[in-house]
């Protein structure tokens, strides 16, 4: 069977892999959750042993379904006597977007309808809802015209039964695991700690309601979850559950779980006396009291709680409710580096503005959600203090880098939630804030199979005024870089820098690197290849990102036209977002190939993609299909030795006027260029198309500051004029 696994943000790839050690053949990890492919068991050992996972969904019926009569009409359909008796209890969950529907809550509605009309058709009987303790829990989800109607198996995974109380803001107990398992707390390294004679201790220093030490302690005991969410009980009522074979699997559970043989290696510290007493509680509930040693105390106190190797991990306070801030966790930093510089461990920290005051050395950064926060998680090899600066390296700031730096953190918190919200990970974080350092700098967070959040930085830097000395451009743009390290804690060789060199002819790029060093970076549902250091530009325009967007929702069975397509990004979105056919045309073969690459990433292949080596202008004139939407985005100006010279302000008309003849009837055709001068000819264009300036819609949030990066407009064919 084929379902699928939601998680929150960030854990993705720690789920894929924990499916296919559950028994899973296939687990594929996607945004916010896991494709998977096995049998039957792989799903109830999920709902048993999942630490990662959110739900455990049964898929029932997957459908077409543009409207909430379609959802009604499906539903209906179902002989929901196989599933629920009469007079039983449900409760569904939906989560819907689409012009066809409203709300959420509504859609659920509509499925508790039919579901209770159908059964009081064929029984006479209805069932009734119970939000709580259902006997069928049901889980929908609407995007896209297309309907997942399925069965909840156990409810929410990270409620795993134990939790008596909770502080101000507790921790969900899969993305306790999540941290534990970045910190390196995992049954492997356990076993191997204990077959050398050396076991692993675990501190929490500002341990709350003891969620962190709690799950450590259940992972370490090999505690199934779904032990204590549903004790003897199964986890769901549904008539369609196997109820024998999750009997033998709560069995085989039982005989792993050794709670009661756990060393009294967990420690935890909070100055809260009172959610001491709450973490005790939990972790009395959860058959682990006799193995923690909790007790109150101040960070700056905190001592090594016991001899031998450990590792940390620890969610400390971060947001506006518990007021974090810079200075709180620069003293968790110094504690660790003090009291256990040897160990391993991992940090959750509100934003990277708090990882970077904690000044621990972290192996690796990963990009995590705690419910709406999107949060920074350190993971360190050890805490040991970095080594002594080297003889005249400078050891602050200067007074122009540190305002350029307080400048990059009041931007990347103003642009968080947005950021959050529409995934975004490549964006523009700066562009000339402060007229004196003026340069780009974009930001590229990669998203490799690891799903570990490795960070690149692309600086470019703007031809300063003749008026600004060599020396003084030279020195400002090293304040940049010196900031940019400072706030994305990014080594040096992983900034890409495009800087001016003033020559014959006036100020020029200096020659680009040779490293050969791509990476995958996410752009909403899609994956694309880039290229920081060998090419003037990295392979995925930024500010394109909404109408690359707009492509994607529009280009659903569309026969696509991307022309002048670059790497192929916008033929990516086209394809993934279920384009009947796509055509990509460039004079370039480096790029057609790159545009190749980025499409067999995302698994577009086959004769319905065609990749097009051939001037525009030529090609257009010679082609006799028709495309349903059309993306053009020309360059300003480009020279070929074997094609005539083409300039978009000279070329345009003729440029649009052969592309809308290649325009299938109702179809749109997108136009976009950066030429800062250009002016289109609207009254010749208006003689064979109707043209709407789009430019407002297709500028995102963070190229705000420069709004003339491009202008775009959208065409269709309008009533003939003279």
């Amino acid at each position: 069977m084929q379902y699928f696994v939601p998680c929150g943000r960030g854990l993705e790839y720690l789920l894929a892999d924990e499916l296919l050690a559950l028994g899973a053949d296939k687990a594929t990890a996607a945004q916010s959750g896991v494709n998977v492919e096995g049998e039957a068991e792989s799903l109830l050992r999920c709902a048993l042993w999942s630490r990662f996972g959110s739900r455990a969904l049964w898929p029932l019926l997957e459908f077409d379904c543009a409207s909430e009569d379609d959802l009604y009409a499906a539903v209906h359909a179902i002989d929901w006597r196989e599933h629920l008796e009469p007079e039983g209890t449900l409760a569904v969950h939906a989560t819907v977007s689409g012009p066809g529907f409203n709300h959420s809550r509504y859609a659920a509605q509509r499925v508790k309808d039919a579901i209770v009309d159908r059964l009081r058709f064929d029984t006479g009987t209805r069932p009734s809802v119970d939000v709580d303790n259902p006997d069928l829990r049901l889980d929908l989800v609407v995007r896209k015209g297309k309907a997942i109607l399925s069965v909840d198996l156990a409810g929410p995974l990270h409620r795993r039964g134990w939790r008596q109380g909770q502080g101000d803001a507790p921790l969900k107990e899969n993305l306790a695991c999540a941290v534990l398992a970045r910190a390196g707390w995992t049954r492997e390294a356990l076993a191997a700690a204990d077959a050398v004679g050396t076991p692993l201790a675990l501190l929490d220093p500002m341990c709350g309601s003891g969620t962190v030490l709690v799950e450590g302690a259940l992972i370490a005991a090999d505690t199934a979850p779904g032990l204590l969410r549903h004790g003897e009980e199964p986890p769901t009522r549904w008539r369609g559950f196997d109820h024998a074979l999750w009997q033998r699997l709560v069995e085989e559970a039982k005989g792993r779980d050794h709670r009661a043989d756990l060393p009294a290696r967990f420690f935890g510290v909070d100055l809260d006396m009172r959610i001491v007493q709450q973490a005790r509680r939990n972790a009395e509930a959860a058959g682990v009291f006799d193995a923690i040693d909790f007790r109150t105390g101040d960070i700056a106190d905190l001592q090594r709680p016991c001899e031998g190797p450990g590792v940390v991990a620890c969610n400390p306070p971060y947001d506006e409710r518990l007021a974090a801030d810079e200075a709180l966790y620069a003293a968790i930093g110094s504690a660790l580096q003090r009291a256990v510089p040897e160990w391993r461990g991992a940090i959750l920290c509100g934003n990277e503005s708090l990882a970077h005051a904690t000044r621990l050395r972290a192996r690796k950064r990963y990009a995590i959600s705690n419910g709406a926060l999107e949060c920074t998680l350190l993971a360190c090899d050890s805490f040991a203090p970095p080594p002594p600066r080297v003889e005249g390296e400078a050891r602050a700031l200067s007074e122009g880098a540190q305002m350029i730096a307080n400048r990059l953190k009041k931007t990347l918190k103003h642009s968080a939630r947005w950021r959050e919200r529409e995934g975004v990970t490549c964006f523009r974080a700066y562009d000339a804030d402060l007229p004196e350092y003026a340069a780009a700098v974009d930001v590229y967070a990669e998203d490799d199979d690891e799903g570990e959040a490795r960070t690149f930085l692309h600086v470019q830097e703007y031809a300063p005024p003749a008026s600004v000395a060599e020396h003084d451009a030279r020195r400002r743009f090293g304040e940049l870089l010196a900031a940019l390290r400072e706030v994305f804690g990014v080594p040096k060789e992983r900034i890409a820098t495009k800087t001016r060199a003033r020559g014959k002819g006036g100020s020029k790029y200096g020659r680009m690197d040779e490293r050969q060093e791509a990476f995958i970076v996410r752009e909403g549902a899609v994956r694309l290849e880039v290229n920081l250091f060998d090419y003037l530009d990295t392979g995925l325009f930024l500010d394109h990102r909404p109408l690359r967007t707009r492509i994607f929702e529009e280009s659903k069975d569309a026969r696509f036209l991307n022309l002048f397509c670059y790497t192929g990004a916008a033929t990516v979105h086209a394809a993934v977002g279920g384009a009947a056919s796509t055509t990509s045309v460039d004079l370039s073969s480096t790029y057609l190939e790159w545009a190749a690459r980025n499409m067999a990433i995302n698994g577009q292949v086959g004769p319905q993609h065609r990749y097009v080596k051939a001037d525009v202008m030529s090609w257009l004139r010679a082609e006799k299909g028709e495309y349903d939407l059309i993306f053009c985005d020309p360059p300003t100006f480009s020279n070929s030795k074997d094609k005539d010279d083409f300039d978009v302000q000279k070329h345009h008309v003729d440029l649009l006027g052969a592309a809308m003849r290649r325009l299938a009837p109702g179809g749109v055709l997108l136009f976009s260029n950066n030429f800062r001068r250009f002016k289109p000819d609207l009254e010749t264009i208006g003689k064979f198309a109707e043209i709407e300036e789009i430019t407002p819609d297709t500028i995102g949030p963070d190229f705000e500051r420069n709004p003339r990066i491009h202008r775009a407009w959208l065409l269709h064919r309008g009533r003939p004029r003279d």
